[in-house]
């Protein structure tokens, strides 16, 4: 009896890590044409960078309506919480250029060739190595899934 109390003890404190880690890493993206990163909290602080819809930021910590985040590079920032949403993944690309594809490992897409890094997508799914990306406007591309950062 005592032994199974401190498994159920022991899980519990388990559980309540695991949710605490995931509430303070959680995956964002800007759902605004354009959104001010911040140094702190405020309109007044000085703006570290202005990013584009889909861009995707993991969540730090916060305060009642400001988030801090880190970016692709791993540098962290404040946002305002009226400009970010959980409702839907974001892809950037992380190296210098990466190809846009019609299909997995197929030709290059014929509306743009390929997306210079920062360039930001919304993530629709994964086909093995594979990411299928969507821009501002709706066209699709595929694009190798180690090119890009999702969150």
């Amino acid at each position: 009896m005592k032994v199974s109390f401190i498994f159920l003890l022991q899980g519990f404190v388990i559980f309540l890590f695991a949710t605490l880690m995931a509430f303070q890493a959680q995956a964002l993206c800007v759902k605004t044409k354009r959104a001010n990163l911040r140094v702190s909290p405020s309109t007044k602080a000085a703006k570290t960078w202005n990013v584009v819809r889909y861009m995707p930021l993991r969540r730090i910590g916060g305060t009642k309506s400001w988030t801090q985040v880190s970016d692709v590079d791993g540098d962290k920032h404040w946002i305002y919480d009226p400009l970010i949403t959980r409702s839907y993944k974001c892809a950037v690309v992380k190296v210098k250029k990466a190809n846009l594809r019609t299909a997995p490992g197929g030709k290059i897409h014929p509306k743009y060739s390929s997306a210079e890094k920062y360039v930001t997508f919304k993530f629709l799914r994964q086909r093995g190595k594979w990411a299928q990306v969507q821009d501002e406007d709706g066209a699709k591309y595929w694009i190798a899934r180690s090119l890009i950062w999702v969150q």
